[in-house]
């Protein structure tokens, strides 16, 4: 079997519309499979988890399920899979959790490549308790964030390093088991946000040598929520603020209220949706995978470099996105014209191409770019050549206007 984007694009009702989706970065499209699966959780017997009444059995099986996909899809273990209603909550909920275990003078390290929600959750929790803040500067001309940018922070002291595996504003991928060797010599802690990483590339977060993992289904074909993924001992050393009558099993006491049930049956849906790409049929889930998402990096890659071909032809255009091992996103700037212009020319031509910072705002200002960031291009599996070509038509048409 090949990778078949017409056979995909087919399976998205929204794709039918004719506009040239390029706003992936902040959320992806949904296929069929994925609708059908939230209408089926919704049009069923459904009730509080238990193990009694058929909503009851219906409930806890999809909980069940959720966590046996997400696993597959991070290898990790389904025991410490976690939901939330954003990987924002997520880390805002760890953050304060775990920064009840520090005292004045500990340190934690944050990176200017990343979205925010990786950043001022910890900022935050470190002020409360007189922590010291350490931060990571990224290469503006390269785009890399090299491991010693971090190791040369790590002191006796450190007690977090919170880094993303891609950047959600100019695609960089850092070398996250060698940040996770550094860190983890030091003895601190590593939280990885992989919410953009997860959407473009098979995430092994053993391989990763990453503590916590948070990242958001609705980036790659599933609901709105978010995910944190953790070695269950290590969550059960941590004692979040919880009601009295509501479980404190791992990963119960992270999961505040009423799970959405049709969400979690809709992500499991999207991991399966993935896992049907693989261009081979193997039978484990795991396997399949992580032979789709082979498959996924080498047909986005290959357009983004169509796409770039394409752009840097193109007198008047700038583009921030240079890492060496990055996603297919792209960050644009225009000679003599604001950013911002360049989304709404587009849009008129039915392309969805955004502008912004995209709460990356400590990267777009370590790119010299303030609050402002640029046009923001993302690539996902259901892009095709013709996608590219309407844009680097329409950037070609916005320069001459």
């Amino acid at each position: 079997m090949t990778y078949d984007v017409s056979a995909l694009r087919a399976q998205f009702p929204a794709l039918s519309s004719g506009v040239a989706h390029f706003d992936g970065p902040g959320g992806t499209q949904t296929p069929t499979p994925v609708i059908e699966a939230i209408a089926g959780a919704l049009s069923s017997p459904l009730s509080i988890r238990g193990a009694v009444a058929p909503g009851e059995i219906n409930a806890e099986r999809i909980v069940g399920d959720f966590r046996a996909a997400m696993a597959d899809l991070l290898n990790a273990d389904p025991a410490g899979i976690a939901f939330g209603r954003s990987a924002t909550q997520l880390t805002y909920d760890l953050a304060r959790t775990l920064a009840a275990q520090w005292t004045a003078g500990d340190e934690v390290v944050v990176s200017r490549l990343d979205h925010d929600a990786n950043i001022r959750p910890w900022v935050q929790a470190a002020e409360r308790v007189g922590a010291v803040v350490r931060w990571a500067e990224f290469d503006p001309a390269t785009g890399e964030l090299p491991p010693e940018a971090v190791g040369a922070l790590l002191t006796p002291r450190t007690r977090l390093v919170a880094v993303t595996g891609a950047s959600n504003l100019i695609g960089t991928r850092p070398d996250l088991p060698a940040i996770a060797s550094l860190v983890h010599e030091a003895g601190a802690l590593l939280h990885v946000d992989a919410v953009h990483l997860a959407a473009h590339a098979h995430v092994d977060v053993r391989a990763l040598g990453a503590d916590f993992t948070v990242c958001s289904p609705y980036k790659f074909f599933g609901p709105h929520h978010g995910v944190l993924a953790a070695d269950p001992a290590l969550l059960a050393t941590l004692r979040p603020d919880k009601l009295a009558p509501s479980s404190d099993a791992v990963p119960e006491r992270f999961e505040l209220g009423t799970l959405p049930y049709e969400a979690l049956a809709g992500t499991t849906a999207a991991v399966n949706f993935i896992a049907d790409l693989a261009p081979t049929r193997q039978t484990n889930r795991r396997d399949r995978l992580r032979s789709a998402y082979a498959a996924i990096e080498t047909h986005e890659n290959a357009l983004r470099e169509t796409a770039e071909t394409g752009l840097h032809a193109l007198a008047g255009v700038t583009t921030h996105s240079h890492a060496t091992t990055r996603t297919p996103t792209l960050l644009l700037t225009f000679q003599d014209h604001p950013a911002e212009a360049a989304y709404h020319h587009l849009a008129t031509l039915n392309i969805h191409a955004p502008a912004g910072s995209f709460y990356a705002l400590e990267a777009s200002r370590r790119l010299g770019l303030g609050t402002t960031g640029g046009l923001r291009v993302g690539l996902s599996p259901y892009t095709d050549e013709e996608d590219v070509e309407r844009l680097v038509a329409g950037v070609a048409e916005f320069l001459k206007s």
